[in-house]
């Protein structure tokens, strides 16, 4: 089978891309590059440009008529950055989509999976949340999610589309035949961090807020490996049809879907198992929590199980590991002016 997939040449679309290749299908990536790598698009179907750009979305469906569904993860995604700079995620994710979406429509595209986040749920009094958790995004990034997912909602009812929006924990590691992984230079995520406080890249890593309401006051987190999340990914597209299928409802067109763990890990806890798969201890300071953090939250991931047949088989101890030796190899991969 063959997919679109838009932000393909990021940390997560290259990983699905070659989850999807590794399962017998094949990606068509589309990417501006703005964030993306060209090193993760080399051998592959790749398009330069927007996802907004009629043009080219027309020339990759009048080149490849078969593509049966589209994965879009194509989006600006630092918390931080977005408090300083709301108008340009509201423009690159928000309006961006809207456009894309109905564009797809046009051409005939009736299928689409949504690269989502965790950061749209409330506070949940435990930090477990359902897909029916009350939501409340907090950041302009997580708004921009929030969005994107309603007017996924909307325009699947109103054009016979169908949506699938895959609401991301906190994905770690890298493709454990090191073909991709993290593709900044200086990552924003707490295991980059990590990894850049190890490879000796920064003096310490910091614990953004220690007083959160958790077992020892550091954040909670979710986190995934970003090759058990490609899984579900291949699922999502691959079993589209079947997925709405199996819930037993005919007239639903959109599905949110929590993937993650289940299990709730605190940053200090992380730190730890860092420090076991590492063999040694690295500097550690705390500050106060960033614009836009949060406590955090875990995932009941019971209808990821149900919908996809997908849970996580992967450990963290895993995800630090690949995220070690990409880290090690990453800057001989990619290269910065």
């Amino acid at each position: 089978m063959k997919f679109l997939v838009t932000g393909g040449a990021g940390y997560i679309g290259s990983t699905v891309v070659s989850a999807l290749e590794d399962a017998g299908h094949q990606a068509v990536i589309l990417d501006s590059l703005v964030t993306g790598r060209i090193e993760f698009t080399r051998g592959k179907i790749f398009y330069l440009g927007d996802i907004a750009d009629r043009k080219i979305l027309t020339q990759i469906f009048a080149d490849h008529p078969d593509i049966f569904a589209v994965l879009h993860c194509a989006a600006l995604i630092v918390v931080p950055e977005s408090v300083e700079k709301p108008y340009e995620y509201y423009r690159e994710n928000v309006a961006k989509s809207n456009e894309m979406f109905h564009i797809l429509y046009t051409l005939g595209c009736q299928r689409i999976v949504f690269s989502s986040s965790a950061a749209i749920y409330d506070k949940a009094e435990n930090f477990m949340v359902t897909e029916d958790s009350p939501l409340a995004p907090n950041s302009p990034y997580s708004r921009t999610k929030y969005m994107m997912e309603m007017i996924l909602q909307d325009t699947s009812n109103a054009y016979n589309m169908r949506g699938i929006a895959l609401r991301y924990f906190n994905p770690i590691g890298a493709d454990p035949k090191m073909r991709s992984g993290m593709h900044v230079k200086e990552p924003s995520h707490v295991l980059g961090k990590l990894v850049d406080t190890a490879l000796g890249k920064q003096d310490a890593f910091t614990v953004t807020g220690t007083n959160w309401p958790t077992r020892d006051g550091s954040g909670i987190r979710d986190y995934i490996h970003v090759w058990d999340l490609a899984q579900a990914h291949v699922k999502s597209l691959a079993e589209f049809d079947q997925v709405f299928e199996r819930t037993g409802d005919p007239n639903i067109n959109f599905i949110p879907i929590n993937l993650g763990s289940g299990k709730g890990v605190t940053v200090f806890e992380l730190v730890n198992a860092f420090e076991r798969v590492y063999g040694k201890k690295i500097n550690i300071r705390t500050a106060p929590p960033r614009p836009g953090d949060v406590a955090g939250a875990y995932a009941n991931a019971d209808r990821a199980k149900k919908l996809l047949g997908w849970e996580t088989q992967l450990s963290i101890e895993d995800g630090i590991r690949t995220a070690l030796e990409w880290g090690k190899i990453r800057e001989s991969i990619l290269h910065w002016d």
